[in-house]
């Protein structure tokens, strides 16, 4: 299945509808205001427009002096605006408006001082696109007057400019005098405060001071990698010097020492020589020799001798065996090359801690010089900033000095106001044409105002979507030229209308032979034999609904008794030209024969007054007679048709409805309402009647959306139809679907 686009049309159709429907008032209020704005046209005097010119720019002659150069300088706050468009607000303000008119002395009508509002409904401040020009123009009914305004205007505009320019000027001079004391202070401050930093940190030049340090910790380095690589090279000479010796390091030191003692060297040299004496003599002579004695006595003193001065070189009373003394040359050269490796690498050692040391002392200084540096910077740019703002100040100083006596505004004229010798154009014809186009949209509006309000029915489609009862046929509205009063004297109802004789055959006729078609085939199971017509409220022509049906059956060739079952307002005995002496309420009260009630009217049509009025017809119409009259009224007609009243608050056709067959239900556009309708539906519902279907009579086809007739335009008109103008086959086939 396709699927149904979500959205509604537009019923233009509609809203057309509406109008046609509405145009009595909407043309009255239409006309209303034409007329009233007309009037008030036509008595306007003669008004005189003067024009003037005015020039806005930025004011350059304040170029020279710095912050003179704001006070002059237009812009604007948006990308889009333009800065005339202020100066055009500046124009029309109270102040500029009120000198003009204290200076003109300006009154109204009545001698009392002009007001500004008034004033201002005639003034009109415009600009040229693309340019920096303002047209002021004033409209007034004395021309000079009107001139005078303008040029005034535009004087108290340009002066009111200068002096703003000016107090601005004064405004900032004294707020920059008041400002240079402290903006000094805070100069002399920094200064102080950047000097004191100096002093407690020593600092000169830290980026200087930075750079050296980089490059001594650089040659400190470099020395103390020499001084290392010489130590380890030291170190290991004196190592493989003392592995040689096959002594310690502090052994090798002393010993060396003690043998190039010169005196202790004197004792070891005689030691030794009388030691080898010794020892040569021991090879020839006996122990107990006197030699041999004499020479270990010899040895042993120069022992004691040598230990002597040993203790007093050393200062220890400690042994020092005199074998370790007692070197050769090797030994002796190896001794010395050990001690001056010794010496050397001591040396180095200190060197390194010396120079290590350096490096150390510059690396916590070089630490610190970043964060020193930082802090000068600080302390130099808040110098720097309260310089700079104590240098502006007082330059800005010297230059609002020359700004403030300057006498040049932001706008000159440049075109005058001249007394107009014409009046202004006429806006009369403007005027008149607003009013029509007001006229136009308030006579649309009271339309649509009023069919809102009006909550009656007003088409068919609407009659349809309310009941939504089965269309049984549509009677056209068309008027006739009858020679039958519509309004008999004590009738409060128009009386019906017959076909033939009061309207037309053509279409009406067609339009009732349709509607008895339709009920003939509306069941095909059981045909229809009596039926109900009502309304849901009075008026909507449901008598002669009731009428013409039995004309257009009985045209047919079929055997029709009408039965004014109205006995409240009974209405069929006019139509028919009848008296109501004996009828319907006779019979059931009276139990009279019914052929003496009953007449024929027209061939094939009979019809059954309401009788004299009761005080109860529901009683009568409820009762075991009326339901025997009716089984007698189908036995000898060939179809009954009961005229009753309408359901508003009447149950006299639901009584009947359950009698009949079922309810042909009479609607009439534009007489019934959605509320009464909704009353009435509600209630055949509730009551449980059959409704066969609904007649939407009176008709006014030319304001139906969808017609169900052809009509020419001369019948139209006239009244009379052709025979041209019968019901069309679209309209046919809808009512046939609908069934």
């Amino acid at each position: 299945m396709e699927s149904k686009p979500n959205f509604e049309e537009i019923d233009f159709q509609k809203y057309l509808l509406v109008l046609q429907r509405r145009w009595v008032p909407a043309v009255g209020v239409f006309g209303v205001a034409v007329t009233l704005v007309s009037l008030y046209a036509f008595s306007l005097k003669p008004t005189y427009k003067a024009e003037g010119s005015l020039l806005i720019k930025t004011n350059r002659t304040s170029s020279l002096t710095g912050l003179g150069e704001a006070l002059g300088r237009l812009e604007s706050l948006g990308v889009n605006n333009n800065p005339s468009d202020t100066q055009a607000k500046i124009v029309v303000s109270v102040p500029v408006i009120q000198e003009t008119i204290t200076e003109l002395d300006l009154r109204d009508d009545k001698g009392k001082p002009l007001t500004i509002q008034e004033l201002s409904k005639e003034l009109k401040i415009k600009g040229d696109k693309g340019t920096e020009v303002l047209e002021v123009s004033y409209t007034d009914t004395n021309p000079t007057l009107a001139a005078k305004v303008v040029n005034k205007l535009m004087q108290a505009y340009i002066k009111n400019n200068i002096g703003a320019n000016r107090e601005e000027a004064v405004s900032v001079r004294k707020f920059i005098q008041k400002q240079l004391p402290a903006t000094e202070r805070s100069v002399k401050r920094a200064e102080a405060e950047l000097r004191r930093f100096k002093e407690e940190n020593k600092v000169i030049a830290l980026q200087e001071e930075a750079t050296a340090a980089v490059n001594e910790i650089s040659k400190l380095e470099e020395q103390i990698s020499q001084a290392q690589a010489q130590l380890a090279d030291v170190s290991a000479r004196s190592q493989k010097l003392q592995n040689q010796a096959k002594i310690d390091s502090q052994q090798g030191v002393t010993f060396t020492s003690l043998s190039q003692t010169p005196g202790i060297q004197q004792v070891l040299t005689q030691l030794q020589e009388a030691q080898s004496q010794l020892a040569v003599e021991r090879t020839r002579l006996q122990p107990e020799h006197p030699i041999i004695i004499n020479l270990e006595e010899k040895v042993a003193a120069l022992n004691s001798l040598l230990q002597q001065r040993l203790k007093q070189a050393v200062g220890s009373d400690r042994q020092i065996p005199t074998l370790n003394l007692q070197t050769g040359e090797l030994r002796q050269k190896l001794l010395e090359d050990y001690a001056r490796s010794e010496a050397e690498r001591v040396g180095l050692e200190k060197k390194i801690i010396t120079l290590s040391s350096k490096r150390s002392a510059y690396k916590q200084r070089a630490n610190v010089l970043p964060k020193l540096e930082q802090n000068q910077r600080q302390l130099e740019r808040k110098i720097k900033a309260a310089q700079t703002t104590y240098e502006t100040l007082l330059t800005r100083l010297q230059e609002i000095q020359v700004a403030e006596n300057q006498n040049v505004g932001n706008a000159r004229i440049i075109s005058p106001a001249l007394i107009p010798d014409k009046p202004a154009g006429s806006r009369k014809i403007l005027m008149i044409t607003g009013g029509g186009v007001l006229g136009i949209l308030l006579g649309v509006i009271a339309a649509f105002t009023l069919d809102l309000i009006d909550r009656s029915v007003k088409t068919v489609k609407e009659a349809r979507e309310l009941f939504k009862y089965t269309l049984l046929g549509v009677i056209p509205s068309i008027s006739s030229n009858s020679t039958k009063s519509s309004f008999l004297r004590g009738v409060d109802q128009p009386i019906p209308r017959v076909i033939g004789t009061d309207i037309p055959q053509f279409p009406v006729g067609d339009a009732y032979q349709m509607l008895q078609a339709n009920l003939k085939f509306l069941s095909s199971d059981n045909e229809l034999k009596a039926i109900v017509v009502t309304s849901s409220v009075p008026k909507e022509g449901k008598s002669e609904v009731a009428a013409n049906l039995a004309v257009a059956m009985a045209q047919v060739g079929r055997r029709v008794l009408l039965v004014d079952a109205d006995m409240r307002h009974p209405v069929q005995h006019h139509v028919w030209g009848m008296t109501n002496a004996v009828g319907l309420s006779n019979v059931i009260v009276d139990e009279l024969p019914i052929d003496i009630a009953v007449q024929e009217v027209i061939p094939n049509v009979y019809v059954l007054p309401s009788g004299v009025v009761p005080p109860n017809p529901v009683a009568l119409l409820d009762s075991r007679r009326m339901a025997a009259l009716v089984n007698t009224f189908v036995s000898n007609y060939d179809f009954v048709i009961f005229d009753t009243p309408p359901l508003a608050g009447i149950a006299d056709a639901a009584v009947l409805g359950k009698l009949a067959d079922g309810i042909l239900l009479v609607v009439r556009p534009g007489v019934v309402d959605s509320a009464s309708a909704n009353a009435a539906k509600e209630f055949l519902t509730q009551s449980g009647q059959q409704v066969l279907g609904m007649v939407i009579n009176g008709v006014n086809v030319k304001r139906e959306p969808d017609s169900y007739f052809y009509y020419t335009k001369e019948s139209d008109e006239s009244g009379v139809v052709s025979r041209n103008s019968v019901p069309t086959r679209q309209a046919r086939s809808r009512i046939m679907d609908e069934r």
